[in-house]
């Protein structure tokens, strides 16, 4: 099992986790770019490689996704991998055929072309630099495939949220997240995000690899701020898969 590695760095800003800003330039970029370089043997042979585009299959289609290495955002991790197959494996229980559903650092697209093709109207979201990759993954694989056209939005975590996507007028019926938490400066950020799209009625799904000790805290805050579930453990990827609703 992988070890958790611990933030060592004094004399920083500290968020709620623990994080100092020089953890997340250092520590961070070593094991997820590590990670990144040999992801090909983890996931092999059920994802084929070729010119920068991974091919999978779920919800009856073959999806085409097209990846980089110039950002974390433009790959597929472990996360995303175990939350497309939890809802691929639970699509009876957990029914999204007309359901509204966003998806928080989409990235490459592949959770939410997979909730598209459960027949989910879907909503991705993420930075302005992802989302040029983002809507190709999404346009290419749900075109003439699904019911509702994907969108594709601008959202940076903690920033603006009530003016982009009003939680008083967008209600959705799911909330998606897959490896989103890792060493970087937004975990305060994101745990305020997940408060926003998570109201009453609603059900976030989160898919995380634990890989740091910073990883542990921020599921303390998690449980702290929502009444959470785990759903499934995948110990050999050191995968968690959460469920989540508002908390009164």
């Amino acid at each position: 099992m992988e070890m958790l590695h611990k933030p060592t760095k004094k004399h920083q800003k500290v968020n709620k986790t623990g994080l100092r800003d020089g953890d997340v330039n250092e520590e961070g970029t070593k094991v997820m770019s590590g990670e990144a370089l040999s992801r090909r043997n983890v996931w092999e042979p059920s994802v084929f490689y070729g010119l920068g585009i991974e091919k999978f299959f779920f919800a009856g289609h073959e999806i085409e996704i097209r990846e980089s290495l110039d950002s974390y955002g433009a790959l597929v991790w472990p996360g995303a991998l175990a939350l497309c197959q939890y809802l691929e494996n639970n699509h009876l229980q957990m029914n999204l055929q007309d359901k509204a559903v966003l998806e928080i650092g989409a990235g490459t697209g592949l959770v939410s072309v997979v909730a598209c093709l459960q027949g989910a109207w879907v909503t991705a979201t993420d930075l302005p630099d992802i989302l040029s990759n983002l809507n190709f993954n999404l346009t290419r694989n749900t075109r003439r495939r699904c019911l509702y056209t994907p969108q594709v939005t601008e959202l940076t975590w903690g920033q603006n949220l009530e003016r982009t996507l009003p939680s008083s007028i967008l209600r959705y019926d799911y909330v998606l997240a897959a490896d989103v938490v890792y060493l970087h400066k937004c975990l305060d950020e994101l745990l305020l995000t997940m408060k926003h799209f998570c109201r009453p009625g609603t059900t976030l799904l989160w898919a995380n690899k634990m890989r740091f000790q910073s990883d542990l805290q921020f599921i303390k805050l998690f449980k702290d701020t929502f009444t959470t579930t785990l759903l499934a453990e995948i110990p050999q990827y050191d995968v968690r898969i959460y469920q989540a609703t508002y908390k009164e």
